[in-house]
């Protein structure tokens, strides 16, 4: 059990890590140029939080959330999704306060008791946006071109929307009689779980994967039958701004996401493959009461989250696999004790110029470093042996020649600084 990690968890090592910091940056960079503020919020919240925010009907809660109680005796959930902690940090650090809306982005681990599949952990990570203070649909309209522009631009194709809108307060109590009407007349075909949520929260049915309940609710009444006149020109106007910049999407009436907190505007961004099998790869929507439900002010928000771990696997599957492991660019082979003072210090003045340097530290022979530095693929391999010492000067070997100069030690510094970037251009 010592040296075995729990089912359902992952080690990022070296070789994969890197793939990781790219996506990482690309998203960052990409979040800069929407104007969007990172935000980091704890791991673990009061369970309290969640059931308010993502719904006691919602699988999350009533299936999938790591809880405990601690030694205060107070009950705390790791965190199963990113919403809930950023409009608690919204609401208790007053970030009302700011100008309106507040743009906020998040990179993270969260933690669900799922069951283990490629793509799906039970710890996995999550980045995602929240919009807080504006009910605008430009504002719906920005966070899913975010999302359709960062996958264009990690090189994934055939991508589209999947767009609907699930009502409002005023319009969903309506839409929520005709569902319970609907599959009350189908109640022996549900299968357990949607028999339960039929009478407690009948939207989630639409959200089930059973093909029988998948099947019945393709007939169900729509979202869009029952909306009201503000949620209907809400929606088109979210869709205009859609059609001005080119992004396709498709209208599924089914789609309703998997949390119990959305308004209105729910979509998914989903890569469609050539074999027809489609693959989500992003969803959100607005949840303009949500805020006021977890205790703030009556605040409209929007946001959408994505896993890293599946999108990482289908950047792979694309051919598209992003971040190469390092390589430093310089490596020191001393060949005796002195020679390895030397060498540390020397490996210290080019850290100082910012060129990256290894150097052996196992005692190893002439010929295993050198083997070494092959390994590393290193530009130049620095040689200080007795000879070196003495003379006040270092062999360095260019590897992708084979030529070799001796170099005086006060002007080594500057000679391998001018070689690399002569390398690098």
């Amino acid at each position: 059990m010592l040296t075995t990690r729990p089912r359902g968890i992952n080690d990022i090592l070296p070789g994969d890590v890197e793939g990781w910091q790219a996506l990482e940056a690309h998203i960052r960079h990409l979040f800069s140029l929407y104007h969007y503020e990172e935000i980091r919020t704890p791991i673990f919240e009061h369970t309290e939080l969640f059931l308010r925010s993502v719904g006691e009907t919602s699988d999350i809660v009533e299936k999938e959330m790591y809880s405990f109680e601690d030694k205060g005796l107070r009950h705390i959930t790791l965190r199963p999704e990113g919403t809930a902690g950023v409009v608690r940090a919204y609401i208790e650090n007053k970030l009302f306060a700011g100008p309106a809306p507040q743009k906020l982005y998040y990179i993270g681990p969260m933690f669900r008791y799922d069951q283990p599949q490629a793509g799906r952990y039970r710890q996995f990570h999550q980045f995602g946006c929240e919009v807080l203070g504006s009910d605008a649909p430009v504002v719906d309209a920005e966070v899913i071109t975010f999302a359709v522009d960062l996958f264009s631009r990690l090189g994934l194709q055939d991508l589209k929307v999947s767009l609907n809108t699930v009502g409002c307060p005023a319009c969903r109590p309506a839409y929520e009689k005709a569902l319970v009407d609907y599959f009350t007349g189908h109640e022996e075909d549900l299968c357990d779980t949607c028999k339960d949520r039929l009478h407690r929260n009948p939207l989630r049915i639409l959200d089930c994967k059973e093909e029988g309940c998948k099947a019945l609710a393709a007939q169900a009444p729509t979202t869009l039958d029952y909306a009201c006149d503000h949620c209907k020109d809400h929606f088109a106007a979210v869709r205009g701004y859609l059609d001005e910049v080119g992004i396709a999407y498709e209208l599924d009436s089914t789609l309703v996401r998997g949390l119990d907190y959305y308004t209105q505007t729910a979509f998914e961004v989903i890569m469609t493959q050539k074999s027809g099998a489609q693959n989500a790869i992003c969803g959100g929507g607005r949840y303009n009461k949500l805020v006021y439900n977890c205790g703030g002010q009556d605040t409209p928000g929007v946001g959408f989250a994505a896993g890293m771990e599946r999108l990482l696997l289908i950047l792979e599957s694309q051919g598209l696999a992003i971040g190469q492991r390092r390589t430093p660019a310089v490596y020191l082979a001393p060949m005796d004790a002195e020679a390895s003072k030397m060498a540390f210090a020397l490996a210290k003045a080019l850290r100082v110029k910012d060129i990256a340097v290894e150097m052996d530290s196992m005692g190893k022979s002439l010929k295993a470093q050198m083997k070494n530095a092959d390994r590393l693929q290193v530009a130049y391999t620095v040689l200080i042996g007795e000879n070196e010492r003495q003379g006040g000067f270092a062999t360095v070997r260019q590897m992708a020649t084979g030529e070799q100069t001796e170099i005086d030690l006060d002007k080594l510094v500057t000679y391998l600084e001018k070689g690399i970037k002569h390398v690098a251009t």
